[in-house]
């Protein structure tokens, strides 16, 4: 369990950027793919069950103007910082596991 911080921004102003935290990288990866959730519900408020495939998430990440995480290292007391095709990496991971396939 390593605390990560997420850095967004999604325009291309500034004021766009924000930030969240989470108790692992895995907690992180969940809160990018609600991201991109709640931007598929918010571009179609009447459709009762939203679908996706991995691709589409990845495009969404692609088209972010930033997007990176900072790890705590616990052995050096310090973040380090990964980029978005870490952080895609990682959603492909953690998709799997959810899917229950380990191939």
């Amino acid at each position: 369990m390593s605390h990560t911080i997420l850095l967004v921004q999604p325009g291309q102003h500034p004021e766009t950027r924000t930030y969240s935290d989470y108790e692992s990288v895995n907690e992180c990866m969940e809160g990018v793919c609600k991201i991109y959730e709640e931007q598929l519900k918010r571009r179609n408020p009447n459709t009762p069950t939203i679908t996706y495939d991995i691709s589409q998430l990845f495009d969404f990440v692609d088209q972010l103007i930033d997007l990176s995480c900072l790890v705590y290292q616990k052995s050096t007391n310090t973040y380090a910082p990964y980029n978005k095709e870490w952080i895609k990496e990682k959603i492909y991971v953690l998709l799997r596991q959810a899917a229950g396939t380990n191939a």
